[in-house]
């Protein structure tokens, strides 16, 4: 029998590689999430696997059915579209803040995440999982300095379910896009120009991304993920 410490770590650890695989589109939006299978996927005991989707239901990472079990989430145009403001709401307010209180310290962390961001490419298929994780930690860090512990974690919550949406919509390819330019402007807007400026970026930034899947939406290829069939 495990000891508490172990069973707290196992569980942990399922958590962390299944929120992982969630986003990352490894289990497509609203399959089913069987506990004994998982068990078998992530090398863990049952009980560390329902801990794990216990936490992912509270951050809408898993549905939850009474007497059904659990179920990735399934996608629609309605949800993304409210996600989209909203994120853009948070963010905007967060990066208002983090440039009210700039210091050097924060810049150099920007020109260094963007550095790191020019390393990897979007549209190319091995290099899509450096470019995620760079493509993160430079928003994150253009947040960082917000002052509100709160406000970076409900805009980091938002930015995984953002990231599910976009991962799923790579399937049907990337739409031809200026990716580290955009990053490259916001961050001269950010370091060099005006709160209002800087806002305005990331918003039509953020759009170009929401239209992007809008129009798979539209075209009816993510139609087959918007039921979750249970």
């Amino acid at each position: 029998m495990a000891k508490a410490g172990e069973k707290t770590t196992l569980s942990t650890t399922v958590y962390q590689k299944l929120r992982g695989d969630i986003i990352k589109g490894e289990f497509r939006p609203g399959e089913k999430l069987r506990i004994e299978p998982l068990a078998g996927i992530y090398g863990v005991g049952s009980n560390a696997v329902r801990e794990a989707l216990s936490r992912l239901s509270a951050e809408r990472l898993v549905e939850r059915y009474e007497q059904r079990g659990f179920a990735v989430p399934a996608i629609a145009l309605d949800d993304w579209r409210i996600l989209v403001r909203t994120r853009c709401w948070l963010e905007t307010k967060a990066l208002e803040e983090a440039m009210a209180n700039r210091t050097e310290s924060w810049e150099e962390a920007i020109v260094l995440s963007l550095h790191r961001l020019s390393r990897f490419r979007s549209d190319k298929a091995d290099e899509r999982g450096g470019w995620e994780d760079a493509h993160r930690n430079f928003h994150r860090a253009l947040l960082a300095n917000c002052g509100s512990p709160w406000l970076l974690e409900f805009c980091d919550v938002l930015a995984d379910h953002a990231t599910r949406y976009v991962f799923v919509s790579h399937a049907y390819g990337n739409r031809k896009r200026q990716g580290f330019s955009e990053h490259e402007a916001l961050m001269k807007a950010v370091l060099h120009g005006t709160a209002e400026q800087a806002c305005a970026l990331l918003t039509a930034h953020y759009m170009k991304t929401f239209e992007n899947v809008e129009a798979l939406f539209k075209e009816g290829l993510l139609e087959e993920f918007s039921d979750s069939g249970n």
